[in-house]
């Protein structure tokens, strides 16, 4: 196993762990704020969130040896973050959290349910993810307007590095956040912020509401934009894990860390490319090493997750917004283009996609599980018209 071992693995691993958590940690803290976490409950999710992904990604990269990488669930996370705290506080959404584990695991020991997720036409799950991606997205907009001096900098550097380097274009923007805040916010809060893990037990609550809007959702979303998608790179790079023990395993971890406040775990997509690729190494078999040493690098992250989230808390909440939304762009513009790609859904896409994106809640159910249902049927009259049509 060592011989495998390379120093071009080694530096692949720690860039695709630096991409990971740089590029979306915002939107983790974002998220979990938004459903009712406090601060010290939200450092617990991403810590317990880092952990299992570094646990998870050794554990079966080393098993398979195959470069599978882990990754947290970014789109649940912009989900969370724009959803309403539900009654019961952050404990119901808990609660939600161990019901989307729960049904991850569902989903790779019964068959049906995982060809029924992958059945949901992409048209509707990107267009539901788009619409949940629009309002985070918006922020470095309303950013350059109520905070230029910290705002545009930011944007800048990110649109320069887009041009010209577009893997670093995040984390660089991300450091640059942080040396902004750093320079012009008061953090007299972080002498008191704990360099030690700080694990927060939290009893779940559940409810229909925290079910039907928070974990319904959140199980679509990570399935569809996450899972699918990850064992998609690693087939396009020649790779052919059986993909239902993975989504057990990962289902697995999304349990162990729900009581600690994490959301999901899940396949990587964008840093599964990189661990994944002949960047990490020239010979395929070699490859899994870049994932083994980004799981080790999710570990290290996840014991500094208390001053991460100290020193985010301590910062202006828009200018936050603005960078997690600069993170999400390529995956709102990636979205956008599934859910318009077929002519004959694009009605119903569009109605998901504005449903969505309204924020609406009925019931305490979120607007992602209402815009699912409104275009899904749009989608189901307009091909029973079709086929009425075709029969005339």
């Amino acid at each position: 196993m060592f011989r495998d071992f390379s120093i071009q693995a080694l530096a692949t691993g720690i860039l695709a762990a630096i991409v990971g958590f740089a590029s979306s940690f915002p939107v983790v803290l974002q998220g979990l704020t938004a459903v009712g976490a406090s601060q010290r409950e939200a450092a617990s999710g991403l810590m317990a969130l880092s952990l299992a992904m570094g646990v998870c990604a050794i554990y079966l990269s080393l098993r398979h040896r195959q470069p599978i990488s882990i990754a947290w669930s970014t789109p649940g996370a912009a989900l969370l973050a724009t959803s309403a705290t539900v009654d019961g506080g952050f404990a119901t959404a808990v609660g939600a959290f161990l019901v989307c584990g729960a049904l991850i695991v569902v989903a790779g020991m019964w068959k049906k349910l995982g060809e029924m997720v992958a059945s949901i036409p992409a048209s509707l799950a990107n267009a539901m993810l788009a619409g949940v991606l629009l309002g985070l997205c918006l922020a470095p907009v309303k950013a350059a307007a109520q905070a230029p001096a910290l705002a545009l900098p930011v944007i800048a550097v990110w649109a320069v590095l887009v041009v010209f380097r577009r893997l670093y274009a995040v984390p660089v923007a991300v450091a640059l956040t942080m040396v902004l805040i750093g320079v012009t916010t008061p953090l007299e809060g972080l002498a008191s912020a704990s360099l030690l893990p700080d694990p927060v037990l939290i009893a779940p609550h559940f409810s229909i509401a925290g079910v039907v809007g928070i974990a319904l959702p959140l199980f679509i979303v990570t399935m569809a934009s996450q899972n699918i998608p990850g064992i998609a790179v690693l087939n396009a790079n020649g790779y052919r894990p059986e993909p239902s023990p993975l989504f057990r395993t990962t289902g697995l971890y999304s349990l162990a860390s729900a009581p600690f406040g994490g959301h999901a775990v899940n396949l990587a997509a964008i840093t599964a490319a990189l661990c994944a690729g002949p960047d990490a190494h020239p010979d395929p078999a070699r490859r899994y090493w870049a994932a083994i040493v980004a799981g080790i690098a999710y570990l290290a992250f996840g014991l500094l997750a208390s001053l991460a989230t100290a020193f985010i808390s301590a910062s202006p909440p828009i200018l936050i917004q603005a960078v997690a939304g600069l993170a999400l762009l390529g995956a709102l513009a990636s979205a956008m283009m599934g859910a318009v790609a077929k002519i004959e859904d694009r009605e119903a896409a569009v109605v998901t996609f504005v449903v969505t994106a309204s924020g609406l809640s009925f019931f305490g159910i979120s607007g992602a599980f209402w815009g699912l249902v409104a275009g899904g049927l749009i989608l189901a009259m307009t091909r029973w018209r079709d086929r009425q049509a075709k029969r005339a």
